[in-house]
Formats: C-alpha cells, structure tokens, sequence
C-alpha cells in the first residue's frame, strides 16, 4: 500500500470520527475549505505542466494561457446556456478523471479501451454513490443548475445499472491482469470504506473527504513526481511557489460567487458550476501527463 492510500484510508476514519462532533453546517464549513485549499491548488498548476509535456511545438506562454482561459469560458458558457449538457458532460469528464487517477499505477499496462471503460466506470460509480445516498440534496441542486427536477428513481436506476457494469467489467480485468487481481480485494474494501463515509457525512463533507484525500492528494503527489522528479516537502514548496497565483485568482472568482449568491443554496450550484469550468481544462492536462509518463 503506497503511503497516499495510507493517508487516505486514516483521513478517512478520521473525517468519519469528526462527522460525530461536527455539526452539519461546520462539515459544510470545513468541507468548503478542504475544497478551496487542497482541492483548488491540485488544478492550480496545468500550465507549468503542459509546459513540461514533451511536444513537438511547443506554445509560447501567452497562448497557453489564452487556450486554458478559453476552454474555461467555453465551459462557463455551456452552464449559462445549455447546463443541462454542461454537468452531464462535467459528471462524464469527471467520472473518468477520478478513476485515472485512482488506477493508473495499478493496472497502467493496459493501455485498452477495456482500461478506460473501467475508469470511467469506477470513477462514476464513486461519483453515483455519492448522489444516491445524499439523493435529496443532489437533486435540488441539479435543479438550481438546470431547471429540471430529476427523480431519485433516475440516480438509483443508473447506481444500479453501473455497479452491474462493474461487476462485469472487474471480473474481464480479473482474467486480463496479474496486477488487479493483486489489488482488487483491497480496492474493494476502499469502495466499502468510501460507502460508509458518504452514509454517516453530509453532501459536502463526504464529498470533501474524497475529493481532497483520495483525489486531490494523491494527484499532487503525481503531478510533483512528474515535475521535479520526487515528491518531497521540499517540491511541494517549489509546486505550492509557481501554483499560487492561478490559485489565489481562482479564489478570488469563487468568492465572487459567494457574494452574488449568499444564498446557501444557490451558492452550492454555482460553486460545483464553477469547479466543472475549470475541471475541463485540467482533466485534459493530466490525461497528457499520464501519457506522456507512460511514453
């Protein structure tokens, strides 16, 4: 078990002791922060990262940014104009991201189009999960962001139709990989631990805790060992140094949110909006960054 796991499986517990201690409105709090520090920062520095890709033309710095800021105001635009298109696109793209991160090193030799239904299958199956369990709050801030009210029959119908898929799936990878047979009785019971800390955690909370600690952690620790080679105290301050600008402005636009829209509720919708704007561009980034660490 690597040491991230070992972070994650501990803060895990941990979130579950606090959520015993914490109020729903202070798990929303400390989720909110979990979010905007860790979570924000790991996605704070694809520029310097495509820098770093190996390309045959490389960009000036300036068009870099014009392309990133472009793609970000694209995404925005989907979600003022077509949000319904935008968050099924931004759950797709997600979905996908979050189950890269979390099997890349375990079954990366399989660079198959099985591989990648398998990650997206994974991370969308966390991502369900999540939205059944907290079912309530998920649809009314689906509605917030699309105007369409959408029936928990709807998320149950699809959680089980994509555990069946992963069902499937897992027992095609169990024949095809020495490495996941290894793994997968471990990583079976992270899917138990995960269930029971979107049970006992609010929307936000739980949310948090896998975002930051099973995601956004694990990620800077890659996105580190691709940059300077390992990932130490010491680089993380290098990362921390180039990635606090784009950083700061991303806080800086997510407390504009905050201040057209005090409204708890609404600001939820608008936050997730804003996090799938920028979460296009950096799922696009990573994506080439495992690529080109498998090259």
């Amino acid at each position: 078990m690597s040491k991230t796991l070992k972070l994650s499986i501990i803060t895990s517990f941990v979130g579950l002791w606090l959520t015993s201690y914490l109020s729903n409105n202070y798990q929303i709090i400390v989720g909110f922060l979990l979010i905007l520090s860790f979570g924000v920062l790991h996605g704070a520095n694809d520029l310097v990262l495509i820098n770093n890709l190996k390309s045959d033309k490389k960009l000036n710095f300036r068009k870099l940014i014009l392309m990133y800021v472009l793609l970000i105001g694209i995404s925005a635009l989907l979600f003022t104009t077509i949000p319904i298109v935008a968050l099924v696109l931004f759950i797709i793209v997600s979905s996908y991201h979050f189950g890269e991160q979390h099997w890349n090193e375990i079954v990366s030799p399989l660079n198959t189009s099985i591989l990648v239904f398998f990650r997206f299958n994974y991370g969308l199956l966390i991502l369900l999960l999540l939205f059944y369990i907290h079912a309530i709050e998920v649809i009314a801030i689906i509605f917030e962001i699309t105007q369409f009210s959408i029936p928990k029959a709807s998320i149950e119908i699809a959680l089980i139709i994509c555990s069946l898929l992963f069902i499937g799936i897992t027992a095609k990878m169990y024949v095809d990989s020495t490495d996941f047979r290894k793994n997968i009785i471990e990583q079976l019971f992270y899917l138990l631990v995960l269930a029971i800390v979107f049970k006992a955690s609010s929307l936000i909370w739980g949310f948090a805790i896998y975002f930051i600690f099973w995601h956004s952690i694990p990620s800077l620790n890659d996105q580190i060992t691709f940059l300077y080679g390992e990932a130490t105290w010491a680089n993380f301050k290098k990362y921390f140094k180039t990635a606090f600008v784009y950083w700061f402005i991303s806080l800086i636009g997510i407390f504009g949110l905050y201040y057209i829209a005090k409204d708890m509720l609404v600001f939820d919708a608008l936050f997730f909006a804003f996090l799938a704007s920028i979460t296009f561009p950096h799922c696009i980034v990573i994506l080439t960054m495992f690529q080109n660490k498998s090259h």
